[in-house]
């Protein structure tokens, strides 16, 4: 089925379960403990045995040498993976690290070796006998030192184009009445989900099968097949339940390659899972930037030129952290200039982390443009709101398909209190409290891609869903229930939705917020060819009938669903596709981010009091669960605003605090009352269902939110996050009694 033209009326459009606040189907399996991730499918896998990375010990150069005699007399050690027995492997498409070091060494931890043995605890106390001599080479760490020798990268498959003008923006900001040139950095950071990198692989004869985290299961095939040089047709991969993901998970990463080297090794299967401080080292994280922003304008507040220079650094063939993604189409200005530059770092690959572009570079621009507007003298919502445009910036022909910008930043302000700001820094306190508010817009693009379903109808009436859309806690099971259950007349109780393998109908998983309006429009396109069968069957007009209560109607005729698969099931399969709208129209997801901040005077400490989003999303296909979404990705922003950072040792090369004890991420108690709100909105040239994914807009521009609200209450202004309290003590206003 081809989605070409704007979507009107369809069976989606009766909303007696889409659009409903409802309960996560699977989350009971989850609280109870019941649900399996990759480690646990001990049935699948009854004669498991364990393998234990051993990550290399220095970040450039090479092994010499690598003595594996003790680790091979330890106790219940049955192999020793290494470069040197485990056959050529190449790479994968979307992550460039190579899953197995040898000779040469790429970065700190990168594995050297996978020890395979009875057990868990055999393994790795075998790991810590082995002994590698290493000759080191001098890398490059320091993001800052090698600013100078970044380039132009290539053009990639995602993100914008590394570099763009539009009109004379030299000419115009130089000429601009009021001008901002200010440089703002963000650090690496880390994805630090719940589910450690896990995976059992298992072989019979030359089929793989593994059970893996994963996002997309496509990519996991495609970049399997090519690392180990087999068909893709020869492996299977299951993913029922994800523990969080960030963009951590996208593909298969090194615990998933050791555990396929390693159960072919010894034949029988293996399971292998990064230790927690394997996870910063050993996997991808988001990358450091250092970004200059330039803004010109009109005394009146109009913006006349755009400028936005990032710089970041990655292994030897990887991407930019795309920090200009957002400056290309948040703001009206006649003239633009964006330039991605990206240097040569030895550190573990950078790659994507939840609103990859967006979260770093908005975390930079919307602090540029609450400075403008201080510049200015006008009110930082005001301001934002003059520079709106309802053509694509860049392309003025091509307006948004809808955009509500403007209206969640005023609907927020009303809601947020936003009028009771004062605009003098550091002029509310309570105590030794100082108080302030600050805001940020919020944009998030909406892409969307082929997906497909297959549908099945028992004869109790049971409707079954299959797809290898992937469930990174995210509710994939639960919308796609909605959307099976609103197609077929029925209730959720009689959906089964069955999810990630890669035996079932391909979708484009989860990640890039395409997952939900794809992988719906999937289960849309194969539950239309299923009602067709079924209207066909019990002899109706599949143009005219009705599914309603579990039954099939026309006029006063209805029959039962279930009387269609009497005799055999039915089952119906199809493709979503989409066209050229995508070309036609601006596809993008709005929002505003409102906090407020309690600074102690004394000591620095910041105390987040209360924060609210508004989004613009699309149809909510359901608002319990978008709403859970977006506080969890404003959650994850406050902790890029005020604690992420993974310290890079810029002599030895490596992320020093690699674990949960000195990398700090929120906990509840850092977290105060927060809100997310959904303007109404239908955006009928997305998809049938008329929504967008909504699972990365909360990140993007809530850090500077609290930047900026943190500025209003001390009149400091941090430019280098995260805005720790060192970063303020000596520069606060005096304590008062």
């Amino acid at each position: 089925m081809k989605f070409d033209t704007p979507a009107r009326t369809n069976p989606i459009d009766q909303l007696k379960v889409i659009g409903r606040p409802t309960d996560r189907v699977e989350g009971k399996l989850k609280t109870t403990g019941v649900a399996t991730y990759a480690y646990e499918q001990n049935v699948a896998a009854p004669d498991a045995v364990y393998g234990v990375i051993v990550g290399a010990g220095i970040a450039k150069g090479r092994i010499a040498s690598m003595d594996l005699r003790a680790a091979q007399a330890s106790s219940g050690v049955l192999a020793i993976v290494t470069a040197d027995n485990a056959g050529r492997l190449g790479t994968g498409e979307f992550y460039i690290d190579r899953p197995l070091a040898g000779p040469d060494v790429d970065h700190y931890h990168q594995a050297v070796a996978l020890v395979v043995a009875e057990t868990f605890e055999e393994a790795r106390a075998a790991a810590s006998l082995l002994k590698a001599n290493y000759l080191p080479a001098a890398g490059a760490f320091d993001l800052a030192a090698a600013k100078e020798t970044a380039v132009t990268p290539k053009r990639g498959a995602f993100g914008p184009p590394p570099e763009s003008t539009l009109g004379d923006f030299e000419g115009a900001y130089a000429a601009a009445q009021v001008q901002l040139d200010e440089t703002y950095t963000t650090p690496d950071q880390s994805h630090a989900m719940m589910e450690p990198h896990a995976t059992i692989a298992r072989w019979d004869g030359d089929q793989l099968t593994c059970w893996t985290h994963i996002q997309q299961i496509n990519w996991g095939l495609r970049d399997l097949a090519k690392i180990l040089g087999i068909p893709k047709e020869n492996i299977r991969m299951i993913a029922p339940y994800i523990g969080g993901s960030f963009g951590g998970k996208g593909t298969v990463l090194p615990d998933c390659v050791m555990a396929a080297l390693g159960a072919r090794a010894v034949r029988r299967p293996v399971k292998v899972a990064f230790s927690r401080p394997q996870m910063f080292n050993i996997s991808t994280h988001r990358p450091a930037t250092i970004q200059r922003i330039r803004l010109g304008a009109a005394r009146d507040g109009r913006l006349l030129a755009i400028g936005h220079e990032s710089w970041s650094g990655n292994l030897p063939g990887g991407r930019p952290e795309s920090a200009t993604t957002s400056t290309h189409s948040l703001y009206a200005a006649a003239n633009r200039m964006t330039h991605l530059r990206l240097a040569v770092l030895n550190l573990a690959e950078g790659n994507s982390m939840r609103a990859p572009g967006e979260a770093t570079g908005m975390m930079a621009l919307e602090i540029a443009m609450d400075e403008m507007a201080e510049k200015l003298g006008i009110d930082p919502v005001r301001f934002r709101v003059l520079n709106d445009t309802q053509v694509d910036p860049e392309n003025p022909s091509r307006p948004f398909s809808i955009r509500q910008l403007a209206e969640c930043m005023t609907s927020g302000a009303a809601r947020f209190g936003w009028n009771r700001r004062q605009a003098k820094p550091a002029s509310v306190r309570e105590g030794r409290w100082l108080i302030g508010m600050g805001m940020a817009a919020a944009i998030r693009g909406a892409p969307i891609v082929k997906s497909a379903a297959r549908v099945r109808l028992d004869r109790r009436g049971m409707v079954t869903v299959e797809t290898d859309m992937t469930d990174v806690g995210t509710g994939s099971y639960t919308i796609i229930a909605q959307t099976a259950a609103e197609m077929m007349g029925v209730s959720l109780d009689r959906i089964v939705v069955r999810l990630g393998d890669s035996r079932f109908p391909e979708s484009p998983g989860s990640g890039g917020q395409w997952g939900a309006a794809s992988s719906t429009a999937g289960v849309y396109a194969a539950c239309l060819r299923l009602r067709e069968t079924i209207a066909r069957r019990l002899g109706f007009d599949p143009d005219e009938a009705e599914f309603s209560g579990g039954m099939i109607r026309t006029g006063s005729r209805a029959t039962p669903l279930a009387s269609a698969a009497d005799k055999d099931e039915l089952v119906a399969e199809d493709t979503m596709e989409f066209g050229e709208l995508s070309k036609a129209f601006a596809q993008q997801t709005f929002g505003a981010h409102f906090v407020e901040v309690a600074v102690d005077s004394a000591t620095g400490e910041i105390r987040l009091r209360r924060m609210l989003a508004v989004c613009a999303a699309g149809r909510i296909l359901n608002p319990k669960a978008a709403r859970s979404q977006v506080i969890g990705a404003m959650t994850m922003g406050a902790g890029a605003a005020l604690m992420e950072e993974m310290v890079v040792d810029i002599e030895r090369g490596y992320f020093v605090n690699h674990d949960l004890a000195s990398y700090e991420v929120p906990v509840h108690a850092d977290i105060p009352h927060v809100d997310a709100y959904f303007l109404d909105e239908i955006d009928a040239t997305i998809s049938p269902l008329k929504g967008k994914g909504v699972g990365e807009l909360g990140i993007s521009g809530i850090a500077a939110a609290i930047a900026n609200a943190v500025y209003n209450a001390t009149g400091v202004r941090v430019r280098s996050y995260p805005i720790t309290l060192d970063k303020l003590l000596g520069q606060l206003p005096p304590v008062t009694t």
